[in-house]
């Protein structure tokens, strides 16, 4: 029989539908009963494409004998982090309080009235000398609820207050060399070999390229740019790009991007585009280009909705096996590619015995992941080909391995549609439209699918759209991801709605989300009340919805003029002062943002009623420290009032601009390269 989850929207919920596991959603219902029946929660949080989460599942809520222990003595709700990522902010920093390390499924035990007192990951049903098992924890927990409560009360409150404490500002002097120093400890942590900054596992975390590449375009040192093209180098050529279906898996569970944890996150992608986009267009390396094409091919072709939004992921799973959907045996693709099968495996580092082993016993899989040990230009040039010929032979190889893959069990497919990672998908697309302009088409669609079924008729967003229905209140990075993605549709298409939809949604964002002691709460004043109002800061997978916030607050002041926009940025960067100087390399897109600030720029208004030559111009110039405005006509005037003094004729003028003082125009198009690309 199904249990309440099967009426809910997440397919994560909906996976545990059949467990024997008296689950609720999070809801009032599910705490007002642990209060009426005196029994503390069992709170378990996962996302539909979470290995271990599933693997949970499998031993433990599909169990009987685990099942009639919680619905004995707790009560069992269960959450998508994805859908609820308050819930999870604030009892994943309560996991990292009391453990020291973090991840996902995530179980936490807790009072009716919501306070945590014991937290943990993943947990087998059966302990071992080194883990305590689930079926133990639970009977512990339930025996020290009935005969010693007082105890396990105590251990909440205690861990409320440090939470509390932990969420005030760590203000003070805001270091002037922020960004030396975070280019030091990532230098300091950057494996020259693999590429990657730390050990395994590896994570792309593409905002740190992001910042390195403008830390390059400042300050010239080489170094920051061979660590961002080698990284980007390795990832791409590595395992953990799906070189059959496109697009990058979560993270490398090895130091040399080989072997994958093998789903696929839609935040990923865009996050890479924007990191390969920008690369291409310093470097001009054409395995960077492919990338980029590749991934959007495969975001339109596997995670786009009918509707017009992005789907949430790809699982790593298929027919209960992680990763099985990706990889070959040694035969197979011998039969699949004939005659040219010597040549591929030379490319792809194919072996008879399969070129992984297993991690414990280390005995070879048979199993095959595409992988190159090199680019495809070192490549050409070791097989004596030339790279055109090459990049044409992976291509037509491609061709003949999806058709056979798609014979396979698919993963399943997260088809929620979130409002935030929607959101950075339109950065990314917009951000790629200076490499090619259909992609400008494609973020605007997508900005127009989210305006219109996520945002209420009040200003306000919500965070997921499901089978139709738009659900829960909009999150700080639902705002801060979606405004970030307008401003660069903007600054690609010139469209002014989209930037004044930028400006709405960050008064929104302001006045329901600011704190005045500094920075930006995880939810609205109107939102749930929980324990603690969560605040984030630091840049994980994401970068977090403060750090966007500030980088969208200092653009667009630059863009605007408005003071209260540079004074709220300054004051959330001022509130994290302290650990932003004690560990830079934790918060490197708050970093990029204070660096933008603080670099200065030239802000360029292009004026005239067909502006298009003008905007193709300086499409093609790279500069991550200016901004752009469209004058095509006197209606932002009120929303830019330092822009009123400029006219509007028929052929295209263009003002370079500092301080919200604008130099007497240039007609002459070829005059912006110089003035530009090295300001």
């Amino acid at each position: 029989m199904a249990n309440r989850l099967i009426n809910e929207k997440s397919p994560y919920l909906k996976q545990h539908a059949h467990n024997p596991v008296d689950w609720y959603p999070w809801c009032d219902e599910a705490f007002e009963r642990a209060k009426k029946e005196d029994k503390p929660v069992f709170l378990s949080i996962g996302y539909s494409t979470c290995h271990w989460c599933h693997v949970m599942e499998e031993e433990s809520f599909e169990d009987r004998e685990i099942a009639q222990i919680l619905n004995r003595h707790f009560i069992s709700i269960k959450v998508d982090r994805e859908e609820r990522p308050d819930i999870d902010s604030l009892y994943m920093n309560v996991c990292m309080m009391m453990t020291g390390r973090g991840g996902w499924p995530l179980t936490i035990f807790m009072t009716p009235d919501k306070k945590p007192f014991y937290a943990g990951t993943y947990f087998p049903k059966e302990g071992s000398y080194t883990r305590i098992g689930l079926k133990e924890l639970l009977l512990n927990i339930a025996k020290l609820w009935k005969e010693d409560r007082e105890k396990l009360i105590k251990r909440a409150d205690t861990v409320i207050q440090h939470l509390e404490e932990n969420s005030r500002p760590a203000t003070g002097k805001i270091n002037k060399d922020l960004s030396g120093m975070l280019y030091e400890k990532l230098k300091d942590s950057f494996d020259p070999y693999h590429g990657g900054f730390g050990r395994r596992p590896k994570f792309p975390v593409p905002h740190n390229h992001l910042f390195l590449l403008r830390y390059f375009f400042k300050t010239g040192k080489e170094n920051s740019l061979s660590m961002v093209v080698h990284t980007l180098e390795r990832m791409r050529t590595g395992g953990i790009y799906d070189h059959v279906g496109y697009g990058f898996h979560r993270y490398s569970t090895d130091e040399r991007w080989f072997l994958p944890h093998f789903e696929k996150m839609l935040y990923d992608q865009a996050m890479l585009i924007m990191a390969y986009a920008e690369g291409y267009r310093i470097t001009g390396k054409q395995l960077f280009k492919h990338t980029v094409s590749q991934t959007v091919e495969y975001l339109t072709g596997r995670m786009l909705s009918p509707e017009g939004g992005f789907y949430s992921a790809e699982d790593a799973d298929s027919e209960g096996e992680e990763g099985k959907y990706y990889v070959w045996d040694y035969s197979e693709l011998e039969r699949l590619l004939g005659g040219e099968f010597g040549l591929f495996k030379k490319v792809y580092d194919i072996t008879p015995e399969g070129n992984y082993r297993e991690e414990h016993t280390g005995k070879p899989t048979g199993k095959n992941i595409l992988h190159m040990k090199a680019t495809p230009e070192e490549l050409a040039n070791q097989l004596d080909i030339t790279e055109d010929r090459l990049y044409s032979l992976m291509e037509k190889w491609r061709g003949v391995l999806l058709r056979e893959r798609e014979k396979r069990v698919p993963p399943l497919k997260d088809t929620k549609i979130l409002t935030d990672w929607n959101g950075l998908v339109i950065a990314a697309l917009s951000t790629a439209s200076s490499i090619d302009k259909k992609y400008l088409g494609l973020a605007g669609k997508t900005a127009d699918f989210v305006l219109m079924n996520m945002e209420k008729s009040d200003g306000t967003l919500l965070h997921r759209y499901k089978d139709g229905v738009s659900e829960i209140e909009g999150f700080l990075t639902d705002y801060a991801h979606l405004i970030w993605g307008l401003i660069e549709l903007y600054q690609k298409s010139f469209e002014n709605r989209y930037l004044l939809e930028a400006i709405k949604l960050t008064e929104t964002v302001i006045t329901h989300f600011y704190d005045p002691e500094g920075g930006f709460f995880e939810t609205p004043d109107f939102g749930e009340k929980l324990p603690v109002r969560p605040k984030e800061y630091y840049d994980g997978a994401l970068p977090s919805g403060n750090s966007v916030m500030t980088y969208n607050l200092m653009r667009l002041f630059r863009i605007t003029g408005r003071l209260e926009y540079r004074d709220t940025a300054i004051k959330t960067v001022e509130s994290i002062a302290g650990k932003l100087t004690s560990i830079p390399h934790g918060y490197s897109m708050m970093v990029l943002a204070w660096d933008f600030f603080n670099h200065g720029g030239k802000d360029v208004v292009i004026s005239g009623r067909d502006i298009s030559r003008a905007v193709d111009r300086i499409a093609h110039i790279y500069n991550p420290y200016m901004t752009v405005v469209a004058k095509k006509d006197y209606s932002l005037d009120d929303y830019l009032p330092h822009l009123k003094s400029i006219p509007v004729g028929d052929e295209p003028k263009i003002y370079i601009c500092e301080n919200f003082s604008c130099n007497y125009p240039i007609t002459d198009l070829s005059q912006i390269d110089e003035m530009l690309i090295n300001s």
